[in-house]
């Protein structure tokens, strides 16, 4: 090898590591912005209801249908959303779905009935839908296989992130915001929806479509980001019609893999929708402002709980045994707060093990599902398992509002328990080939939004 290459190396060598950082700075904290936001503005309905109940006459099963009903109308839309952003740009449709959502959830601080709440939080899914898997096909504009696990892990960590933030501020505002003798409840959505309509128009204006279009990049790192990424698509991207993403489902894997994570993600939500209503139960004289403090314990414990298990899974090249033992920490820890509701300071024990449970899971249970599907399979097959795994938000707030009472919430944990175990009974029946370290970085983490 010859001093000229080695020069030519050494160059190529600094204009990859001088892009990579600057996407890194530039692009993750807008698309981790916006993840934030949508966690916690589909989420913040949890915190409202401690002070909307009285106003609106909302019972439990009214609260978990209202809850779920979100994800009905986010399924329907999830596929089309996602064609119009290929079709009209992200930077366009990002921005579209962030400012419509934040307008939508604004809406929500001024409702008068429980009709209204219906098609106010249908409407906010509509508003919400394509985003997530929206965000997923924008990281792969910039990020080449071997940094978009690490870029879609820092993004799942939006998860619990927003649950912290939106846990805090609502318990705060429900006990300290009752500006224009409007109702606490009222400001919980206008408060935390406004910031999303100011994100979308940050993101039309500094978020860049491609890297070519990117100005806080040279020519030549642009170039060679986008040849970078080419270079993995020999064959050009495939794109996802709507007749692919349906025929995904007959497939035998995908279908199993689909209803697992369906099952899982009943867990998922039915612990973040009414970890507030938890928390009151387990002592009634709390203030809204204990309770919010309280709600971010357990998340917080579950984000280092996150972080570690994925780690640990990428270390060791093992997925299957570690997301099941996370669903199953996680319906221990349900159970346990079960029994323990009557004594706060073993039930926050349990409800943080629940947590590391329902967010553990998420990290190598996807990389796990990219290992198992072929790479013409992964196509449209984690977008498949994304959109059915979404339907656990609709199941698992409903049958937990359903079954439980005003006096005793924690009798509808039962429903996520078992849907817990079940899922990890399924994934024990998932043949997964070993991996082969450095081949295309299949091996990276990849959690991901149900």
């Amino acid at each position: 090898m010859d001093a000229t290459t080695t020069a030519a190396q050494a160059a190529d060598a600094a204009v990859g590591r001088s892009t990579i950082r600057k996407v890194a700075f530039r692009v993750m904290p807008l698309v981790m912005l916006l993840y934030i936001f949508n966690y916690m503005d589909r989420t913040n309905i949890s915190y409202a209801q401690l002070g909307m109940e009285d106003d609106l006459g909302i019972t439990t099963a009214t609260f978990g249908a209202v809850s779920s009903i979100f994800f009905l109308a986010y399924v329907v839309f999830e596929i089309p959303s996602n064609m119009a952003l290929k079709k009209f740009g992200a930077r366009l449709w990002l921005a579209r779905i962030a400012i419509s959502w934040g307008i939508v959830t604004v809406i929500l601080g001024f409702v008068n009935s429980v009709t209204h709440l219906y098609i106010v939080r249908i409407l906010l899914g509509i508003a919400e839908a394509g985003l997530y898997p929206g965000l997923l096909l924008y990281l792969t504009f910039w990020f080449r296989q071997r940094e978009r696990g690490r870029a879609i892990a820092a993004m799942a960590l939006a998860q619990p992130i927003a649950m912290i933030v939106g846990s805090f501020t609502g318990g705060l505002i429900l006990d300290h915001i009752h500006w224009f003798d409007m109702s606490s409840w009222r400001w919980v959505f206008i408060l935390q929806g406004a910031p999303t309509i100011i994100l979308g128009i940050v993101i039309l204006f500094y978020l860049p479509d491609t890297p070519s279009k990117a100005r806080f990049l040279t020519k030549d790192e642009s170039a060679w980001l986008e040849g970078q990424i080419e270079s993995e698509y020999p064959d050009g991207r495939e794109e996802e019609t709507v007749k692919q993403q349906l025929g995904a489902i007959k497939n035998p894997k995908i279908l199993h893999l689909a209803v697992a994570n369906l099952f899982a993600a009943c867990g998922l939500y039915g612990f973040t929708f009414f970890l507030p209503q938890i928390i009151k139960q387990m002592n009634p004289d709390y203030s809204a402002t204990n309770i919010g403090f309280l709600g971010t314990l357990p998340f917080l414990v579950g984000a280092v709980g996150m972080v570690l298990i994925a780690r640990f899974s990428d270390r060791t090249g093992e997925r299957k045994y570690h997301t099941i033992v996370s669903l199953l920490v996680a319906a221990v820890g349900l159970f346990g707060t079960i029994q323990c509701v009557g004594t706060p300071a073993v039930a926050m024990v349990f409800l943080s093990m629940a947590a590391i449970g329902v967010l553990g899971y998420l990290a190598p249970y996807w990389a796990m599902a990219s290992q198992v599907l072929s790479k013409k399979e992964t196509v449209v097959g984690l977008a498949a398992i994304n959109t059915i795994a979404a339907l656990g938000g609709f199941f698992g707030p409903y049958v937990i509002g359903k079954n439980a009472s005003a006096d005793d919430v924690t009798i509808g944990l039962y429903f996520p328990i078992g849907c817990l175990i079940l899922s990890g009974i399924m994934l024990a029946f998932v043949k997964v080939p070993k991996m082969v370290r450095g081949a295309g970085d299949r091996s990276v983490t990849s959690p991901v939004e149900a």
